[in-house]
C-alpha cells in the first residue's frame, strides 16, 4: 500500500456483498488510507452484510440513503460531514437497477413507468449526490466523484436491456455536472466503465456467462477484475489523477478498441 489516499475522506455508495465493486473500493480506499462513510438503499442494509465491510473498515458508520429522496441525501452528507469532521474528499456512484429487467420485460416491450424509476435510481441519482453536495457546498476544493458504467451505453448489448439507456444518461450527468463543479471548485467527475463482472448485479443479466466469456477471449489483457476496479478507482481518487475530469475511462483490459483477436477468429473457424 502506498497511503494514496492519506488524510482523505470518502463516501462509498452501493456495497452490498464482498462480491460487489463498492465493497473491494471501499477497501482498497481504507487499506490506503482514506476515513470513510458507507451507504446504500435502507432494504439493501437489511441483509445485514455491510456491517461485516464497517468492522472491516475501522467502524466505518452506515447510514442509510433512498437515492431518489433528496431529504434522504441531505441528511447523509450532514451526517457524513459531522462524523468524518470536514468536507468529502471522494465519492463512489456504484449504484443500479432494471426494474424491467427484474419484471421480464423486453425492450421492445418495456413498461414505461418501470423505465422510468430505472433512470431515477441508475442515472438520476448521481445528478441528486451531486446536486445535493453542490448545495450543501459539501465537498472539499478539488475532490474527486466516480460513477461506474458499461460499454453498453455506446455499443448494442440486447440483453443489457434498458441499463444500457441508463448508463447513457449517466454519462451525459457526468460531463454536465462534470463541467459546472470543475469550474466552481475543481471537483472532477468521471465514470468508469468497466470489464463484465461477476457481481450480483452483473450476474442478473441474461446470458452472461456467455457474454464473460466471449469478453474473455476479446480482451487483449483480460477482463478486469473488481479488484482491479478497486484499484483505478483509488487512483481516480488521488492527487494523481487531479487533472481528469468529464471522462468515460475504460477498465476492460482493452475490450473497446478491439475489433476481433485472434482467439475469437479461431474459436469461429471451428
Amino acid at each position: 500500500m502506498y497511503n494514496l489516499l492519506k488524510g482523505k475522506k470518502g463516501i462509498i455508495f452501493g456495497a452490498l456483498n464482498e462480491q460487489s465493486i463498492a465493497w473491494k473500493t471501499a477497501k482498497a480506499c481504507f487499506n490506503e488510507g482514506a476515513e470513510l462513510v458507507l451507504t446504500n438503499a435502507p432494504i439493501a442494509l437489511r441483509m445485514g452484510e455491510i456491517n461485516q465491510l464497517s468492522k472491516e473498515c475501522n467502524n466505518a458508520p452506515v447510514i442509510p440513503a433512498d437515492v431518489v429522496n433528496m431529504e434522504d441525501l441531505k441528511k447523509l452528507f450532514e451526517e457524513s460531514v459531522k462524523h468524518l469532521g470536514g468536507g468529502i474528499d471522494f465519492i463512489l456512484h456504484s449504484i443500479g437497477m432494471s426494474v424491467n429487467m427484474r419484471k421480464g420485460k423486453h425492450y421492445t416491450a418495456m413498461d414505461y413507468g418501470f423505465n422510468q424509476k430505472t433512470l431515477d435510481i441508475s442515472a438520476m441519482s448521481l445528478h441528486r449526490v451531486l446536486r445535493t453536495a453542490w448545495d450543501m457546498d459539501a465537498l472539499n476544493e478539488g475532490a474527486s466523484v466516480v460513477a461506474l458504467t458499461y460499454i453498453a451505453a455506446q455499443r448494442v448489448f440486447p440483453d443489457y436491456n434498458e441499463m444500457a439507456d441508463a448508463k447513457a444518461l449517466l454519462e451525459n450527468v457526468t460531463r454536465n455536472f462534470g463541467y459546472h463543479y470543475a469550474i466552481k471548485k475543481k471537483v472532477r467527475i468521471n465514470t468508469i466503465s468497466q470489464s463484465p463482472t461477476r457481481t450480483t448485479a452483473g450476474s442478473g443479466v441474461k446470458g452472461f456467462d456467455g457474454f464473460i466469456n466471449y469478453a474473455e477471449k476479446m480482451s487483449p489483457l483480460g477482463n478486469a477484475s473488481a479488484e482491479d476496479c478497486a484499484n483505478y478507482c483509488v487512483l481516480m481518487f488521488s492527487d494523481y489523477a487531479k487533472m481528469v475530469t468529464m471522462q468515460n475511462l475504460f477498465h476492460d483490459g482493452g475490450f473497446s478498441f478491439t475489433g476481433v483477436t485472434q482467439e475469437v477468429i479461431e474459436q469461429m473457424e471451428k
